[in-house]
């Protein structure tokens, strides 16, 4: 009995390390998380999110930096330091829901000027596994087949994963730590079901929709960033 329970304690200590040792990669993404802020007229500071990748140039969503760049300019949070931004390319929520903001990039801390985060070469695969990066916390999740959601969504949407997450966050590749995409949209989840001839749809809860890397290296101008 004595060899049973420490062949289980060893067993539990080795699965307990290797999810530490999991959780303490996806944090190292952090670093890359930022905070979007943006004044709106007549109303508060709107917080959104961001990833930094390099140069002086973050990705977010489209919708996040909103429609009142003539009232203010948008600013990035890294860390306790907040930069002020200029839009250097905005797409729509409706076409691409990117935009590519600039700050200088000499004031950027520098254990952020010496990372690299690449966007990932191949399209996401049903099944794989992803992070989701915010400035304060990470989570897991997994890319989802687009038949998951409304058939009259299917083809606009077809990069989803199975929660969805803040919009404008940074979507990693579970095993090869590349960007994947950026989040954009949440997008009701049904269960179909055929009953007789007729076919039963059951809402699932919600998936989110990413922006997904192929789309972003076309997005952003030829020679902005490596």
């Amino acid at each position: 009995m004595r060899w049973i329970s420490i062949i289980a304690l060893t067993i539990a200590a080795a699965i307990f390390g290797a999810a530490a040792s999991g959780q303490s990669l996806d944090n190292s993404l952090q670093i890359y998380a930022v905070y979007v802020l943006k004044a709106e007229p007549f109303g508060t500071d709107f917080t959104g999110y961001g990833v930094y990748l390099g140069k002086g140039y973050v990705i977010t969503a489209a919708h996040v930096v909103g429609h009142w760049a003539s009232f203010r300019d948008p600013r990035v949070r890294i860390g306790t330091q907040t930069f002020p931004a200029t839009v250097v390319k905005e797409g729509s929520f409706s076409t691409t829901d990117l935009a590519l903001l600039s700050i200088d990039s000499a004031d950027v801390p520098i254990a952020l000027q010496l990372r690299r985060n690449p966007l990932c070469r191949d399209p996401p695969r049903v099944g794989m596994q992803a992070i989701d990066v915010l400035p304060d916390r990470t989570s897991r999740a997994r890319v989802i087949n687009p038949l998951s959601i409304a058939p009259e969504l299917q083809r606009r949407y077809k990069t989803l994963i199975d929660s969805p997450e803040q919009s404008g966050s940074g979507l990693y590749d579970a095993g090869r730590k590349c960007l994947m995409g950026i989040m954009s949209a949440k997008m009701p989840k049904l269960d179909f079901q055929l009953k007789g001839r007729s076919l039963i749809t059951t809402p699932q809860g919600f998936a989110g929709y990413f922006v997904p890397a192929g789309q972003i290296a076309s997005f952003i101008p030829a020679g902005l960033i490596p």
